[in-house]
């Protein structure tokens, strides 16, 4: 059987690009200590078979040397106050994959004539944070209390998904890579990113991470697109950023979610109970870790008895186990892929301007699922 002629260099480096070692490989593929040493070479279908394994395009294995791969974004990230290299391919292929979306999008929406958003960098990071996050607030169309009204923390995010998405802009929420639930995300990589386009703008939320989490990076992202600027960032506020921009885009959220003055009106009838930050988070559907921070920024408690309540809060989530996924799958479309999004590849496909093959790698759906889903959504497919 002929085997591969496979650099070793490449098959190290595509083992340690997923993070794995040879043991966790071992039984899947019993000579990889050989294949890495030299010794032994695989055939041709095991090297495709541990392409994808390590997610590694199979051309990759034929290159003089493995490959620089770079995040194509400015990455603004400082988890633990530590830059961040070597991406992960789960990382690097969603924002391959948004980038694809968005550049299809952008130019459907050229060749039909749409217009420029006025909002995408409209902002300057001179401007006051706090008074452009009240101005995002009335142009996204949330009226004041709005998340006091809705039952839980999932509804919330739901709604300021489709309010964002109203105004043009791809809200992706999704916790793993495409469809794919053996790929789950990793939060502590990153929590979200923005890609600025002045036509087809896109902010992605790491579904991983907990439902009042999302609600920030939500907003937070959509700060950037204010700004005009793409971005790969971990927000939160529960630290002070490095980078003047994610500080900026912190504060713009901050006041999105939570204004000032309601905090202030709220934080009179919690300030004296048992626990008001978590009070504070079910009534502006946050963490208790950003309403803990933003009453700290406006000096409503001291820098003390937030910290000493962060410690707490981190120790006691740390013990709690993590809530599983799940949920209805064409449900979930509406969030991995946006409505908005589907329904112009959908039409697209429908009317032949692109072909069934390209919407279903555009869309990550394929054959049934994507018919399903159209119908779904109201459109008939022939």
């Amino acid at each position: 059987m002929p085997r591969a002629p496979v650099k070793p260099e490449l098959l190290r480096w595509a083992r340690e690009r997923v993070g794995r070692s040879i043991e966790e490989f071992s039984a899947r593929f019993k000579k990889l200590d050989e294949w890495e040493r030299g010794e032994a070479q695989p055939t041709f279908k095991q090297l495709e078979d541990f392409a994808r394994a390590t997610h590694v395009p199979f051309g990759y294995f034929f290159l003089p040397e493995p490959p620089e791969e770079h995040i194509p974004i400015p990455d603004l990230r400082t988890i633990r106050n530590q830059d961040i290299s070597h991406p992960s391919p789960d990382l690097l292929d969603t924002i391959h994959a948004m980038q694809r979306r968005q550049a299809w999008l952008r130019e459907e929406l050229i060749e039909c004539e749409a217009e420029r958003l006025d909002f995408v960098g409209s902002a300057r990071p001179a401007d006051d944070p706090q008074g452009v996050g009240r101005e995002m607030r009335r142009i996204v169309g949330l009226d004041d209390g709005w998340a006091a009204e809705v039952r839980t923390w999932r509804e919330a995010v739901g709604e300021l998904r489709r309010a964002i998405e109203e105004l043009g802009v791809m809200a992706v929420i999704n916790g793993v890579v495409g469809n794919n639930t053996h790929r789950k995300l990793d939060v502590e990589e990153f929590r979200g990113f923005a890609l600025n386009d002045e036509y087809a703008p896109l902010v992605f939320v790491n579904g991983s991470d907990a439902k009042s989490a999302q609600m920030f990076t939500l907003v937070h992202e959509l700060a950037h697109i204010w700004l005009g600027e793409s971005a790969l960032t971990d927000t939160g506020l529960t630290s002070q950023p490095s980078q003047e921009i994610e500080s900026w885009c912190d504060r713009a959220a901050a006041e999105f979610l939570v204004p000032a003055q309601e905090l202030r009106a709220c934080w009179r009838d919690v300030r004296h109970e048992e626990a008001p930050f978590e009070i504070i988070a079910r009534r502006f559907k946050i963490s208790p870790i950003v309403a803990g921070r933003r009453a700290m920024d406006l000096r409503l408690v001291s820098r003390e008895t937030f910290f000493g309540f962060y410690e707490k809060y981190i120790a006691r989530e740390r013990r709690q186990r993590p809530a599983s996924g799940g949920g209805d799958f064409y449900n979930n479309q509406n969030t991995r892929v946006g409505e908005r999004f589907a329904i112009q590849v959908i039409l697209a496909a429908k009317g032949g301007r692109v072909s069934f093959k390209e919407a279903y790698d555009l869309t990550g759906l394929r054959g049934g699922a994507f018919q399903e889903y159209a119908n779904r959504l109201g459109v008939t497919l022939p």
